[in-house]
């Protein structure tokens, strides 16, 4: 063995057991993730089930008895309180229930003529529950005039069947799951391995270091494979808990997989690095990370927000987020199979700003102590 390549291997056994000599690497590396993904995977979920309302029939014809209980029988709505407009509204406030379908007096008499209005209060404050409550209200009551309205004679002229491909169920935790993935590979990526230089220098180390024949170039490299292979152990970990415990399907290969994953931690281990590599406080370095790295992948990735409903300049941001070309790709593997027509040019992304991130390192990693 050449002398460069056992200097490289003391290194990286030196960096094995301080990693496994400290147990908080340990517990941020194995312990961690799997929290997150039990986080995300329960706590953060954008499915919305039987939302509980209150009728207020205020018709006892047999158009509005018929209305509701279409309301009733709906698979979106769980009627659980009856009654007048103002007790209802106290319920309402309460929170006991999330909105109020008021059927008027004259209802009977208008639907016999073509016509029938609803009026559905809901709570302002909470607006994604107010907009879907009163959009699916008035789906109801459209449904109920089409089948009342319709000739049993008449074959209807469309029948339009939906499919959803890759997640039929619409289950957002398909989605969510792969992505919070992501986010983990960053916490492993780049919170960790911005303390490593950071470390040496606040101990001591460094100089030390800077005393041997050891390049640069593989002080770096000894650092980044133990945290490299940390960063797989975790994604492997986080892939186990999707697949038995969330029932997340994957569709893709491991190969896949794994060069996504390995492309992203190259990116993530760089910035990790480079952020080390700029300072040398532990403390500095790690809010660096928090802002640099693990916020914009949670906020600007498109993990919880869709990137394209976001204002124009903020799509141009995300650009610059090296997670936003993650995401993408691990739903895929997951939920649709291996496309490397889309792998491939994330995957060119993230090696780009891998290497930029590397070369900042090097370039601010000199051998001198000031």
């Amino acid at each position: 063995m050449s002398l460069p390549a056992r200097r490289l291997r003391a290194m990286l056994v030196k960096e094995t057991w301080q990693i496994l000599r400290d147990p908080s690497t340990i517990l941020i590396a194995f312990v961690l993730p799997v929290i997150l993904i039990l986080i995300f995977g329960y706590a953060l979920n954008l499915d919305t089930g039987r939302t509980r309302i209150g009728i207020s029939q205020q018709d006892g014809g047999e158009a509005a008895v018929s209305l509701a209980g279409a309301f009733r029988q709906s698979p979106w709505f769980d009627v659980v309180a009856t009654g007048d407009v103002p007790h209802l509204k106290d319920q309402l406030v309460a929170g006991t229930i999330r909105g109020i379908v008021a059927i008027p007096q004259d209802f009977s008499r208008q639907a016999t003529r073509g016509g029938g209005a609803i009026e559905v209060i809901t709570d302002g404050s909470q607006p994604n529950n107010a907009a879907f409550v009163a959009s699916y209200a008035e789906g109801v009551r459209q449904n109920w005039a089409a089948a009342r309205s319709a000739r049993p004679a008449a074959a209807p002229p469309l029948d339009l069947t939906l499919r959803y491909w890759f997640n039929p169920g619409s289950i957002s935790r398909y989605f969510l799951v792969p992505g919070a993935i992501a986010i983990v590979m960053t916490m492993i990526g780049s919170l960790l391995t911005a303390l490593v230089l950071a470390r040496e220098w606040e101990r001591g180390t460094m100089e030390a270091i800077m005393a041997t024949p050891l390049g640069m170039g593989e002080l770096l490299v000894s650092k980044v494979v133990p945290y490299y292979v940390l960063g797989l152990g975790a994604m492997v970990t986080c892939t186990v808990v999707s697949l038995v415990l969330f029932g997340v399907p994957f569709r893709g290969t491991v190969l896949a997989l794994l060069a996504i994953s390995s492309c992203y931690l190259f990116c993530a281990l760089g910035q990790g690095l480079m952020i080390s590599a700029l300072s040398r406080s532990q403390y500095v370095a790690s809010q660096i990370a928090l802002l640099a790295a693990f916020l914009p992948s949670l906020l600007l990735s498109g993990f919880i927000y869709e990137i394209s409903s976001a204002p124009v300049w903020v799509q141009w941001v995300t650009r610059i987020v090296p997670a936003r070309y993650l995401i993408p790709s691990l739903q895929t593997v997951f939920l649709a199979g291996d496309d490397w027509g889309l792998f491939l040019p994330d995957m060119g992304m993230m090696l780009l700003f891998g290497a930029v991130f590397f070369g900042i390192t090097l370039a601010k990693t000199k051998r001198r102590v000031a």
